[in-house]
């Protein structure tokens, strides 16, 4: 079942939808029995992060359309800020 980015953002307003943004990175690893993913994009320093339950295929040049929200994670007493993606599709 697909989400509409449309009504996720109007439930949620501290969602934001983008559109066709161009991914420069790609990394995929394994965390227990998920793999996370972190993704970055043109014009943005901050990673963009979500999970599988397999590899994904690469998205590296490719265009895509994502629902996120910013969180922050603290590492060695940091405080980082992250994107987190609810939803990812090619655009």
């Amino acid at each position: 079942m697909q989400s509409d980015p449309k009504k996720l953002v109007g439930k949620n307003r501290n969602l934001v939808h983008s559109e066709l943004l161009k991914v420069i990175s790609h990394i995929q690893r394994e965390q227990g029995e998920w793999v996370l993913h972190t993704v970055m994009v043109e014009g943005c320093d901050v990673p963009f992060r979500f999970k599988r339950k397999d590899n994904y295929q690469s998205l590296k040049g490719a265009r895509v359309n994502m629902t996120y929200y910013s969180e922050q994670e603290i590492v060695a007493g940091m405080t980082f800020e992250m994107m987190k993606v609810v939803r990812i599709k090619k655009g």
